[in-house]
């Protein structure tokens, strides 16, 4: 004989239990969404000590602690940079993997032919602005910036400048003195900054059109001669020597002016409102910070913040200037046309 009233206890437990068990997965999703609750990393697409990698750092620290959880930067170098951003762009979008970039030489990466995702298709947020120089080492036949553009004109091809890579800051410093000046050069490629800094003070190459930031504290031990400064004005640094502008010595110069990379943080578009909303107050209270502040002192920094919104029109109109000068200069093979960026 059925039990009737245990065979009621039963459909009310699996009633029950029918209706728990949404209410459960609702609690379990809404946990797995919490942001963020492990390790962020930050992939810089260079070696440390560049231009990219102190922003990174400088913003990492402050970040972490808004954010609650411990930030970590990881050198992927190669390939212009490229390398690394497309780590980025092929990982979860799941706001733990983030890339630290600059600018320069990430809106240039379409045209080069080493990403298919333009600066377009990423959230950035901007931190730092450092402009680009002109430097030889300290015991160089070149004391002069005339000196330099006397010889470049004098063996065109022949006298060597080491950068980060095609596309990156320092390459492009060299395409706008190449252009300006009506001179021609040889590149040599380093997979960073550092590198091609380091090459410069050994005699690998003859010059450097890296970055002011990455060389200021030589200059000021007396190791590098900085010969000029692809800004407006002439630049006085702290403790150190006053260096001319570009445009002193080339005026057709000016119009670039002033050039120089603009580093910040990145990630593919797409990832939910509420955790680009965690990002946005992190990155805000980060370059806020005194921490931040005294850091960019300390290194020779201009502190230019842009959030999402802001960034997007200085991006663009970066890379319509940028683009262009590698696409003329026969190092871009593909039209910023395609991508449709416009020719300033």
């Amino acid at each position: 004989m059925i039990d009737r009233k245990l065979v009621r206890k039963i459909i009310m437990v699996g009633i029950i239990a029918l209706l728990i068990a949404p209410l459960s997965a609702f609690a379990a999703g809404s946990k797995e969404e919490a942001y963020p609750t492990r390790p962020i990393s930050v992939t810089v697409p260079y070696n440390p000590g560049g231009s990219t990698d102190l922003t990174a750092r400088a913003l990492a620290a402050p970040m972490s602690k808004a954010l609650g959880v411990n930030i970590t930067v990881n050198n992927t170098p190669g390939a212009g940079g490229a390398a690394g951003s497309n780590v980025v762009a092929n990982a979860p979008l799941d706001g733990y993997t983030l890339l630290a970039n600059g600018m320069l030489a990430f809106s240039s990466m379409p045209v080069l032919g080493t990403s298919t995702k333009t600066f377009r298709e990423w959230d950035i947020w901007l931190a730092t602005f450092t402009p680009n120089i002109i430097a030889v080492r300290a015991d160089s036949p070149y004391k002069t910036m005339n000196d330099l553009l006397a010889d470049l004109k004098a063996r065109p091809g022949s006298v060597t400048d080491g950068t980060a890579g095609p596309g990156s800051g320092g390459h492009i410093g060299a395409e706008v003195l190449r252009a300006a000046a009506k001179i021609e050069y040889k590149h040599v490629s380093y997979p960073g900054g550092a590198p091609a800094i380091l090459a410069m003070l050994a005699g690998e190459v003859d010059f450097t059109t890296q970055l002011l930031v990455e060389m200021e504290d030589m200059i000021k031990a007396g190791k590098i001669r900085a010969l000029a400064c692809y800004s407006k004005d002439d630049i006085q640094i702290a403790g150190g020597p006053l260096i001319p502008s570009i445009a002193k010595f080339v005026p057709a110069a000016a119009s670039y002016l002033p050039m120089g990379e603009t580093t910040g943080i990145a990630i593919p578009a797409g990832l939910s409102a509420d955790k680009l909303a965690k990002l946005d107050a992190a990155f805000d209270t980060a370059v806020k910070s005194q921490e931040f502040i005294d850091f960019c002192k300390s290194k020779g920094f201009i502190i230019n913040p842009m959030g999402r919104k802001a960034s997007q029109p200085y991006v663009e109109n970066l890379a319509s200037a940028v683009s262009w000068i590698l696409f003329d200069a026969g190092v871009a093979k593909v039209s910023p046309e395609q991508f449709s960026i416009k020719r300033k």
